[in-house]
């Protein structure tokens, strides 16, 4: 569990090795406020991917034909995230989640769901796509599953390079969105 006193102390000791002061009026409740938002921003932290696809293993079985190019694909799931090298912020994020059912499918605001809470973690955006598509495929039990997310870091915009406009695409291809180019359309 996230220990939010540590934070506070932590915060605390930042702001003074920063040269300012954290009792003056503007930062005497900043520790608490950081502690708190940390607890919001990292709760993805607390949990395993089985634990997430457990939490949201909502499936409905469906007589859906599998040996035809059936496939559900939700895009522009918004996302941010953390940046695991800098604690930077990933921000207008992008995801588009495809998978093909397998005899279920996944109630669409799970799919949301599942992004958002692997979002709340320190990783790297690749991460971000490889379990998603892990906690995908385990609920829904296919291996056709893709995940492509763009995303700005400000690890790169606000700091070192400055370039304002580089975005990062990452994509989680499995199964046949491997080897099959029209399939990867969808997910584009």
């Amino acid at each position: 569990m996230i220990d939010t006193k540590a934070i506070e102390e932590h915060v605390r000791g930042i702001l003074v090795a920063l040269g300012d002061d954290p009792d003056r009026p503007g930062l005497v409740d900043t520790p608490k406020r950081v502690a708190a938002m940390y607890s919001e921003v990292f709760e993805g932290m607390n949990y395993t991917n089985q634990e997430i696809a457990r939490m949201f293993d909502r499936t409905f079985d469906d007589d859906i034909d599998t040996g035809k190019k059936k496939i559900v694909v939700m895009r522009d799931i918004g996302l941010f995230s953390y940046c695991e090298h800098h604690m930077a912020l990933m921000y207008d994020m992008t995801a588009n989640v495809a998978y093909i059912p397998k005899g279920k499918v996944i109630g669409l605001s799970k799919i949301v769901r599942v992004c958002e809470m692997v979002c709340k973690r320190l990783q790297l955006q690749e991460r971000i796509g490889e379990d998603i598509a892990d906690i995908i495929s385990q609920i829904t039990g296919s291996e056709d599953v893709a995940v492509v997310i763009e995303g700005c870091h400000s690890c790169v915009n606000a700091r070192g390079i400055k370039n304002h406009n580089a975005k990062t695409r990452t994509a989680e291809l499995r199964g046949r969105f491997l080897t099959d180019k029209d399939l990867q359309e969808y997910v584009k």
